[in-house]
């Protein structure tokens, strides 16, 4: 096992990320946010995927946005946006 097996490896004390506003976040911590700050409603309307328009329910989305890296990103980026939107207002 030479430098290139260690190079590899996950550091052991991870370095914190201070500017990264999703850090130590839960998906669910971001999907809770969203709706309640936005509604399931308008929520749906702004990133329009089923588990948002039809019945949508904490459990329901985070099933799918598990599985689903682009909606995440999307999910993610809203939530950022809305941060930034909260600073400014």
């Amino acid at each position: 096992m030479g430098p290139a097996f260690i190079a590899h490896q996950a550091p052991v004390n991870p370095t914190p990320q201070p500017r990264n506003p999703l850090h130590g976040l839960t998906l669910e911590a971001i999907v809770t946010a969203l709706s309640h700050h936005y509604g399931w409603q308008e929520l749906g309307q702004r990133i329009p995927i089923r588990c948002f328009t039809t019945d949508p329910s904490i459990a329901s989305s985070l099933k799918f946005l598990r599985k689903t890296p682009w909606a995440r990103e999307k999910v993610e980026s809203l939530y950022l946006f809305m941060l930034r939107d909260l600073r400014r207002g």
